[in-house]
Formats: structure tokens, C-alpha cells, sequence
């Protein structure tokens, strides 16, 4: 058995669950690599990743680097001796990085590989109404998401599961399968299987406002299943527009009422109890949403405080 001398990489919340699992295995974590702090939100304060909490509570080195060929950097990372590194959603790392430990670089990637390669992966499997995803573990190569993989493990997606809650699951299955390539590569005994690409393989791309927006003349279960595919981050969105006003509104929850009708797509339809809007195939019952310079809130508390007339649409 070798022992493994480690430096990981990574910068959200998701990367913490996987380096807390390797210290609890007793692996030791030389170094810690992930993103240089960053302004953030409205006043602007520097904040930290979640990777970098995580390392200064438990005394962990850390490196947070701006170029990964910086000559400082290469050295110091160099100095560690550390034998092998694991990334978990961090960035693209030059050869001269990953080349570096005696045993390699290994990635967890939120998908079942060659589907899903890219930057969300989870959003993405929910958004396409997907019935099953995984984690794979892979040595990292010159492209993206494409090296040899080593251990891949599959769950099944709920049909109202969120990204939230699927994140968390995952990030659980992606600890035990870190784990157990750990011990494949300390054993000794990795075996690798080469990606097959094919014409059908499924891109994570990365989100942005236009791919996040609602198109209310889609299907329902699209809409439904973008709506739960970016909640609680960074949430689908749309236009309301009523009485001459409107606003850029995030929606969290909904709940999709399958009935025809003759109501045009986009169409506010609310009572005081309750918030839908008309689509092809029947309406989506808001359930959680939030109004810009407010907090989120439920469909509940919005109508406590605001009226729909008649023209009110969703665009």
C-alpha cells in the first residue's frame, strides 16, 4: 500500500463535502489549492470560497493562486510533495500542473461520463427531465471532462427533486466514490475505462441569463423542469408585467396542474390564494418566488401585498 501524500483543488460548497470525507478516511492533505478571494454582492466585500473556510478551520495549507503557470505558484505547489492531486470543481489546469504528482491528477465530475461534460452538470441532468444521474472519476487530461475514468456510480433523479437537493445527494455519492479510488490508487489497483464519445452525448453548458430565462410558450414539463433544474441557484427567471410595470422575477417553486384550457400561454391568472400561469399543456402554480430588491418569499405572502389585473402576463 502506498501512501498517498495529497493536494486538492476546488472552491464551492460541493468540493468541501468531498475534502471533509477524504480527512475523515484519514488520507493525508498536504495542500489545499482554490479561487483567489473576490468582491461580492451589493457592498461589495471580499469574500472567501467555501473551500477556503474550510481549509483555515482545520489548519490546512492553502495556496489561492491568479495563474496557475505562475513560476511562484509551480514551486511552492512543487514543494508540497504532494504524489497525487484531486480537483473537484475548480478550473481548467495546464499540463505542467496535472502532469506534476508521481501517481496523477484525478477529477469527480457530477455526471455520468461522456454525458454532461462542462460547468453544471447537475442543473443540467434536472433541466432535461432526466430520470438518472452520477459522479465519475477520471484522470484529468489536455481537454475537458475527457481522461481515462476509474469508478462511476449512479442514482436515480426524483421527478420534483431540485439541483438543491440533488447537489447534496451527489455530493454524498461523490465523497464514497473519492473514497474508494483513493484506495484504488493507494492499492494499487486502478483500472481505467477511455470515454466512448458518440453523436447523442449531453453538454453541461454554462448558465447564463439567457439560458435561465423562462419561455412560457414551451411545453410544461420543460418549463416545470427548468424551474427546478436552477433552484435554489441561481433560479430560472422571468418578466411580470402588469398595469403599465415590469418585473424581473426569480422563481423557485412551482407545481405543474395538468388541465387543457383556452387561456393564452403566459397568462397571470391569481386569487387571493393562489398564483398560476398558463402554459401548453395546463397551468404551473406558483409556489415560492422573489421580486427584485426583495427577499424570497411564497406566492402566499406575494398576494398579501400585490393584485393581478386581468392583462397581468408572464413573459
Amino acid at each position: 500500500m502506498k501512501k498517498l501524500r495529497i493536494v486538492f483543488m476546488g472552491t464551492p460548497e460541493f468540493a468541501v463535502g468531498i475534502l471533509d470525507t477524504i480527512l475523515k478516511n484519514n488520507y493525508e492533505v498536504v495542500g489545499v489549492i482554490t479561487a483567489a478571494d473576490k468582491p461580492a454582492g451589493r457592498g461589495q466585500k471580499i469574500k472567501y470560497s467555501a473551500v477556503k473556510e474550510y481549509a483555515l478551520e482545520k489548519g490546512l495549507h492553502l495556496l489561492q493562486p491568479t495563474n496557475l503557470k505562475d513560476d511562484t505558484f509551480l514551486s511552492e505547489l512543487k514543494a508540497l510533495n504532494a504524489n497525487l492531486q484531486v480537483i473537484v470543481a475548480f478550473r481548467m489546469l495546464p499540463k505542467v500542473v496535472w502532469e506534476m504528482p508521481e501517481l496523477g491528477t484525478f477529477n469527480l465530475h457530477a455526471s455520468l461520463l461522456p454525458d454532461y461534460r462542462g460547468a453544471a452538470p447537475i442543473n443540467w441532468a434536472v433541466i432535461n427531465g432526466e430520470t438518472k444521474t452520477g459522479v465519475t472519476t477520471f484522470f484529468i487530461d489536455d481537454k475537458i471532462d475527457t481522461g481515462a475514468m476509474i469508478l462511476n456510480a449512479e442514482t436515480p433523479i426524483g421527478t420534483q427533486e431540485t439541483a438543491g437537493q440533488l447537489h447534496d445527494r451527489l455530493m454524498e455519492l461523490g465523497s464514497e466514490t473519492v473514497v474508494k479510488t483513493l484506495d484504488l490508487i493507494s492499492n494499487g489497483t486502478v483500472l481505467t475505462t477511455i470515454q466512448q464519445d458518440h453523436a447523442g452525448i449531453k453538454t453541461a453548458y454554462k448558465l447564463n441569463k439567457e439560458n435561465c430565462k423562462i419561455d412560457w410558450n414551451q411545453p410544461i414539463e420543460n418549463i416545470y423542469n427548468l424551474i427546478r433544474g436552477l433552484s435554489p441557484y441561481p433560479a430560472a427567471w422571468c418578466f411580470f408585467e402588469d398595469k403599465e410595470q415590469q418585473w424581473n422575477v426569480k422563481i423557485f417553486e412551482a407545481e405543474m396542474i395538468n388541465e387543457s384550457h383556452q387561456e393564452p400561454a403566459g397568462k397571470i391568472m391569481a386569487t387571493k390564494k393562489e398564483l398560476k400561469v398558463a402554459t401548453s399543456g395546463g397551468f404551473l402554480k406558483i409556489n415560492a418566488l422573489q421580486y427584485p430588491g426583495k427577499n424570497k418569499m411564497t406566492a402566499l405572502q406575494l398576494l398579501n401585498g400585490i393584485s393581478f389585473s386581468d392583462n397581468a402576463k408572464a413573459c
